[in-house]
């Protein structure tokens, strides 16, 4: 008997709405998982008025429902999913492995439960929260929102994506979220749990949607945030920020014994099955790189290759198709590099239409040979020599940067360059973070602004 799709709904003003335009979630190894509803261009408009109308909770009952809103989606059942047939089926359509998925979800109920704990760092020293604050009697810099509507254009490589946005609510603003249509349980299951924990339904929305009515949902917006084509094509707007590629980088100088970083190494490139901004994806090496790139070659090979879904499955599955065309990809882009891992390939097919992507270890001559700044959905890297004459250039346009090094005046140069977001310093790996910590700067940077209140 075949089982019955999941049936994931608008999540308009008014509640859910069954439109009538529907499309099939499948899993990786193409078997229809949900019924995903795509809002028509007419419903989006009403509902992105409805969420402009709205007022804003309280910032108590805001903070309150956000952390009910983490409990709720890690332990309830929601839209008819207990938190363990969400995670199956995050992991079986974006082919994560299921350990992958539940971190995710412990990660979301902890950050939702300290997100304004979180949101004060952000907050200038400066500015106060309020304009009733007794220091804007001798006149203050007060905090405040940019606008009353954010629309987010949410990416499907992994759940985390989501336990970002949520800080938009504590600030005020009403959300409206496009999911992707690779992975949309994620954002309709915290959609649910928001709206359970306290937050109307003209609050915050769940609007799948083609691609013209996501312009439409966009233009209604104040504010807009994601990697969706609909954003990649407004890179340029002032009101739009744009998700970009991590190309996340790790530098040995010669001063770190790289055997004392090698967990650190295949931690960095490998967690999280090695799908995030945040995982690195190319390393240089003051030196000759080829004993370390030989050293996690070897540590990577050893990854096992299953289905998602399995316990011990640690790398991502993808369908045979869009597995084999990542894999033309990568090797038309490493040719001419020297292969540790993966040279012949890093599809291995599973039998069911599905694929594991095996990781792959690249060796490149030069430390500005472009390959470096490749990055791909699995765990793949590039290794490169790099010398102190050639300076921070090699390292630049990077999310976050581990190195391990004792020189400071490069470690000042690393932290002054624009183009690298974060600074990792003595051996931590490239997705570390905690509360408080920016992601590529704080969301709260954009989403707000200091304006000068002055009462008698």
């Amino acid at each position: 008997m075949t089982a019955a799709l999941v049936p994931l709904d608008v999540l308009g003003p008014s509640g859910a709405y069954r439109a009538r335009n529907r499309q099939h979630v499948p899993d990786v190894a193409g078997r229809p998982v949900a019924e995903l509803a795509l809002a028509p261009k007419v419903f989006v408009g009403r509902a992105m008025y409805a969420l402009r109308a709205a007022r804003p909770l309280p910032l108590d009952e805001r903070v309150a429902a956000i952390a009910r809103a983490g409990r709720l989606f890690a332990g309830a059942e929601l839209g008819g999913l207990t938190p363990q047939a969400y995670e199956q089926a995050v992991s079986r359509v974006a082919g994560l492995p299921i350990s992958v998925v539940r971190a995710a979800t412990r990660t979301l109920a902890r950050r939702t439960a300290h997100l304004h704990r979180g949101l004060q760092f952000a907050r200038p020293a400066g500015a106060v929260g309020d304009w009733r604050d007794p220091l804007t009697r001798t006149g203050r810099a007060v905090w405040k929102r940019r606008g009353e509507v954010l629309s987010v254009h949410a990416a499907g490589n992994h759940p985390g994506t989501h336990s970002l946005w949520p800080e938009a609510l504590a600030l005020g603003y009403r959300v409206a979220v496009r999911p992707s249509r690779r992975e949309p349980f994620t954002p309709h299951r915290l959609v649910l749990a928001l709206r359970a924990a306290g937050f109307g339904d003209d609050h915050v929305a769940l609007l799948p949607t083609e691609h013209e009515p996501a312009e439409a949902m966009l233009r209604a917006a104040d504010l807009a945030y994601g990697s969706d084509e609909i954003i990649r094509e407004r890179t340029e707007d002032r009101k739009v920020l744009p998700l970009t590629p991590g190309r996340s980088k790790i530098l040995l100088t010669a001063d770190a014994d790289w055997r004392v970083q090698l967990d650190m190494l295949v931690d960095s490139v490998a967690h999280h099955a090695g799908t995030g901004c945040v995982n690195a994806t190319a390393v240089f090496v003051e030196g000759d790189p080829a004993p370390v790139a030989e050293a996690l070659a070897e540590r990577l090979a050893g990854l096992p290759s299953l289905p998602p879904d399995d316990d011990k499955a640690r790398l991502p599955v993808q369908s045979v198709r869009a597995a084999r065309a990542l894999q033309s990809y990568v090797l038309g882009r490493a040719k001419g590099a020297r292969a540790w891992l993966g040279g012949d390939g890093v599809v291995d097919e599973l039998g069911d239409g599905s694929a594991v992507l095996r990781p792959a270890v690249f060796e490149l001559d030069r430390s500005d040979a472009p390959e470096a700044g490749t990055e791909v959905p699995f765990p793949c890297v590039w290794f490169a020599p790099w010398s102190r004459a050639e300076g921070v250039a090699p390292l630049r346009d990077t999310l976050v940067l581990s190195a391990v090094t004792e020189d400071e005046a490069l470690v000042d140069a690393l932290c002054d360059d624009p183009t690298i977001s974060n600074v990792h310093l003595g051996g931590h790996a490239t997705h570390w973070t905690d509360t408080g910590m920016p992601h590529d700067g704080y969301l709260a940077d954009f989403l707000m602004r200091s304006k000068t209140v002055l009462r008698g």
